[in-house]
């Protein structure tokens, strides 16, 4: 199993940024899918999910400003960004698994950084 996540970069807050987390070697169309983030110094958390049937779920924080998607022809899915605040600032991550679920795979991916200032 391989992830890989990749769209993180510096933003300003109140910007906008694009994340994607392709999956290789894992079923994916049959799967739900979620985003994790890791804040500096900080456990990681899971901040939004996608279900088999689209059905999405998002942490508070980020409830209303972040949109998780998927393409289950390409084996991706994204998570966009908006309104950003120096709190959205950390390691993203992506794994197997709903919402009441734990992660699913015992593999992480690198990560994607997300580094946010005013």
């Amino acid at each position: 199993v391989h992830l890989m996540e990749s769209g993180g970069d510096q933003a300003q807050v109140g910007g906008s940024l694009r994340l994607s987390c392709t999956v290789s070697g894992q079923s994916f169309t049959l799967n739900a899918w979620g985003w994790y983030r890791q804040p500096p110094g900080q456990a990681r958390e899971k901040i939004a999910t996608i279900g088999v049937f689209h059905g999405t779920t998002y942490a508070n924080s980020v409830e209303g400003r972040f949109t998780i998607s998927r393409d289950n022809g390409a084996g991706t899915i994204f998570l966009q960004m908006n309104n950003l605040t120096i709190d959205d600032t950390g390691t993203y991550y992506c794994n197997m698994g709903g919402w009441y679920d734990g992660p699913s795979l015992p593999v992480w991916g690198q990560g994607t950084q997300v580094t946010v200032s005013s």
